[in-house]
């Protein structure tokens, strides 16, 4: 996917390839503004995350806040890799039922926090999203959820 090669007959030449120039699908941005628009769209998703804590005892402001906030923070690499690389690493099948528990838990939450206004169905979304955003970011670690999936077999005599 991303190419780092350099060549070996030339001391000096610079990378041939670079992780920003494999990026798809983000038009005529420059390297610097991709890294502006990732850091912007980032730091977006990390004040609305915690601005979600401290309107914490309301659920359905949390929800909506610390959704938003979690689909800017991943959406932010798309700046970086493109969108198309985003989507395509997102639906790759090693990822494919984390991508898609994700997204629907993130759906759900919104769902219940914007139109069903239930404050305990809310909640419950907002945990479940919470456990597939770590269960999707663990996908991106070699060998990270069979250690977690090793460690809960042990723990609590169950397989996740």
């Amino acid at each position: 996917m991303w190419n780092f090669s350099t060549s070996l007959s030339g001391g000096d030449e610079e990378l041939q390839d670079g992780f920003l120039d494999q990026s798809e699908g983000v038009g005529s941005l420059s390297h610097t503004q991709r890294i502006y628009g990732f850091a912007a769209c980032l730091l977006a998703g990390v004040v609305m995350m915690f601005l979600s804590l401290i309107v914490f005892v309301k659920p359905i402001k949390f929800a909506v806040l610390f959704t938003f906030g979690n689909i800017f923070a991943v959406g932010s690499t798309a700046f970086v890799i493109g969108p198309m690389v985003q989507i395509k690493m997102m639906l790759d099948p090693v990822r494919i039922y984390a991508t898609a528990v994700y997204v629907g838990c993130a759906v759900v939450a919104l769902i219940c926090a914007l139109w069903i206004h239930s404050k305990i169905l809310t909640l419950l979304a907002i945990i479940c999203e919470i456990c597939a955003l770590v269960w999707y970011s663990l996908s991106y670690i070699p060998f990270a959820r069979r250690m977690v999936s090793n460690l809960t077999v042990r723990l609590f005599d169950t397989e996740i």
